[in-house]
């Protein structure tokens, strides 16, 4: 897969950017990598040295690009549509790679007391995974050099909470999936725009690869890519990095969701004073007009889509979805506690999902969605139909 790199150029962004530019030169297929803010193109140069994909597509968000990527994953094989339903696709994806993989998921701090608290003797903690940065250079040098050869670099300029918001933060992350691309300008804000709010300031840096080089070693299941033997998923609070390989599924691949928004967001909220909970919101107006908005904490798979989404059955009052999944907090000047929905779509899982216990959910996965994993269950979760 390559030869095994040094920490500094692995893990440290910029260092030697301009030597790097000077030995191999770039392919850009789509954008302009000179016009890039320095520090944004330092992080790609780099991390494109290291990962040696064919190509680098400068993402857009544009409504053009998204059809062209859907109608590659569609040749390959990758996606089929739903043609019952606007804009619909379905990824059976391999069977090993369908759900975040906890276990693999860890955070890099120079102390495990940082990451997770110290049990007591014989008894194992359930708070959470750390990674030392000595194993976690191990771990990258045994993953990354040359895992994007044959392959596109997408770099994805996106936002999390509205472009230019007063609490928003940017990422920009680097995939050579068409799949993560697509589902992230779903669930996120991809806009050139991003680049120029970044400028020299900082960002949250998400490099993520499914570790599927080409040419194949061995033949893809269900022309899915990944590596499900291989999969870590890490965070490093102090470098506002996330770093994922493996897995195409959208918890370990989407890297704007839960590594930014809940868990390098709680430490960013944490240093600015504000916070980024698992939390939904929801606004409720009774029959009076009168509004108010509630952020409730759930722990994930217990029902808290359904309640977010929920339809009143008291006649004259009104419900209203803000967020499913997490919320950020802030304080504003008068003292008032103001939150958004960092996320612009909503992603999920199945099992419980119905037309019973949530209508509007189903109502929802009815235009612009991507049904994944490799059950058979669509039919009767409501998607398919009687013939479908």
């Amino acid at each position: 897969m390559g030869e095994i790199l040094p920490r500094s150029l692995l893990l440290n962004v910029g260092s030697k950017a301009s030597s790097i530019a000077a030995t191999r030169s770039l392919k850009v297929v789509h954008g302009d990598l000179d016009k890039l803010p320095q520090n944004i193109k330092n992080f790609i140069v780099e991390k494109e040295k290291i990962c040696l994909p064919d190509q680098i597509h400068i993402c857009d968000g544009s409504e053009t690009e998204n059809k062209e990527l859907l109608k590659q994953m569609q040749k390959d094989g990758e996606i089929k549509p739903l043609p019952k339903y606007d804009n619909c696709w379905y990824a059976r994806t391999d069977p090993r790679d369908v759900a975040r993989v906890e276990s693999k998921t860890v955070i890099c701090t120079a102390t495990e007391r940082e990451t997770i608290p110290k049990p007591l003797e014989g008894v194992k903690g359930t708070l959470g995974h750390w990674i030392s940065p000595d194993n976690l250079e191990t771990a990258i040098q045994e993953r990354f050099p040359g895992c994007m050869k044959g392959r596109t670099m997408y770099v994805i300029p996106f936002s999390m909470g509205p472009v230019g918001g007063s609490i928003s933060k940017y990422g920009v992350q680097l995939t050579d999936s068409r799949y993560v691309v697509a589902s992230t300008r779903v669930m996120t804000r991809i806009t050139p725009k991003v680049f120029d709010l970044i400028g020299n300031d900082t960002f949250v840096k998400c490099l993520h690869s499914v570790g599927a080089p080409l040419p194949l070693k061995k033949p893809l299941v269900n022309n899915w890519p990944c590596d499900p033997d291989r999969v870590i998923v890490t965070h490093i609070p102090d470098k506002t990095e996330i770093i994922s390989y493996g897995s195409g599924y959208g918890g370990n691949s989407l890297l704007g969701k839960k590594c930014f928004a809940l868990r390098i967001g709680s430490t960013i909220a944490h240093r600015e004073g504000w916070l980024a909970e698992h939390m939904l919101i929801l606004g409720i107006t009774n029959p009076s007009g009168e509004k108010k908005y509630i952020a409730a904490a759930f722990p994930s798979a217990c029902g808290k889509t359904n309640l977010a989404m929920m339809e009143p059955t008291l006649p004259g009052w009104k419900v209203e979805c803000v967020g499913d999944d997490i919320a950020w907090m802030k304080f504003d000047t008068e003292g008032r506690l103001r939150a958004i929905n960092p996320e612009n779509g909503f992603f999920g899982v199945a099992p419980g999902t119905s037309m019973k216990t949530n209508p509007n959910a189903l109502k929802t996965c009815q235009s612009n969605t991507c049904v994944h994993k490799c059950s058979g269950n669509l039919r009767r979760r409501g998607l398919l139909g009687r013939n479908g």
